[in-house]
């Protein structure tokens, strides 16, 4: 792809799952990156196995609802890596005492998935921002989800925070295209992988899933890779703005 190779991303959330997908396939197109993980140990982890490919990369320990940590985190990746030129917002939790009627949903687990989902790529793109802007321009992905558009009935809190995270990226596309950073949003299905594609990783959960799937199966956290580095990417220049599902056809039930 155009205009990755030699560049410096960071990735929220790339320890694992679909962060981890994307921090790979940058790799593969010879991008400099920085693996930010709340869990720094999967950051190391992941950060490694790129080194060993030859890759400029680094692992960042970083609870990305703490804005501070985050400032701190940027400043680092611009200082070893080099200017900064895309964002990939992949952190993301779902809290299990969500799966019920939202008359019985906490106000803890509502406030608490809207920090970290919603607050967190809030803040994540507040503290790349100004590097972003000194580097010239560049390109933010965030990661929402299905549960954004269609009412599938699981997850009040979840489906509210992706929802959220969808109407932020309308609104910093509108506010910041013109000073060169373009903004998308990808809406995940059903992914495997590590973290919360765990579940979809399991036979009973990736059966089910494939059953309500167009395509028959879920996806691959290296597929919703290959579509974040796209939109970084050169190839997707004229690309600003839009909601991408990236879910096999499951959103057209």
């Amino acid at each position: 792809m155009n205009g990755l190779s030699g560049r410096t991303f960071l990735v929220t959330g790339g320890g694992s799952g679909i962060g981890r997908g994307t921090c790979e396939r940058l790799s593969k197109e010879g991008s400099r990156v920085a693996v930010l993980d709340r869990d720094g140990g999967r950051a190391k982890t992941v950060a490694n196995r790129l080194r060993q490919t030859g890759i400029e990369a680094i692992d960042l320990a970083c609870d990305v609802t703490h804005e501070s940590a985050l400032t701190d985190a940027v400043q680092r990746v611009v200082a070893e890596l080099g200017p900064l030129r895309g964002l990939v917002t992949s952190a993301g939790i779902f809290d299990p005492g969500d799966i019920r009627p939202l008359a019985e949903i906490s106000l803890e687990t509502f406030e608490g998935t809207l920090r970290v989902n919603l607050g967190g790529t809030f803040l994540a793109i507040k503290c790349a921002l100004p590097a972003l802007l000194e580097a010239g321009g560049g390109a933010i992905v965030t990661i929402a989800s299905t549960a954004a558009l269609r009412g599938h009935g699981r997850g009040p809190s979840y489906s509210a925070s992706k929802g959220g995270v969808v109407a932020l990226t309308r609104i910093l596309a509108e506010q910041y295209g013109e000073r060169g950073i373009r903004v998308n949003c990808i809406c995940p299905g059903a992914v495997a992988g590590e973290g919360m594609g765990a579940y979809f990783a399991s036979e009973a959960g990736g059966s089910q899933a494939a059953r309500e799937n167009p395509l028959g199966r879920v996806g691959l956290a290296e597929e919703l890779g290959a579509t974040a580095a796209y939109l970084l990417s050169e190839d997707a220049s004229f690309v600003h703005g839009q909601i991408l599902a990236v879910d096999g056809g499951a959103s057209v039930r």
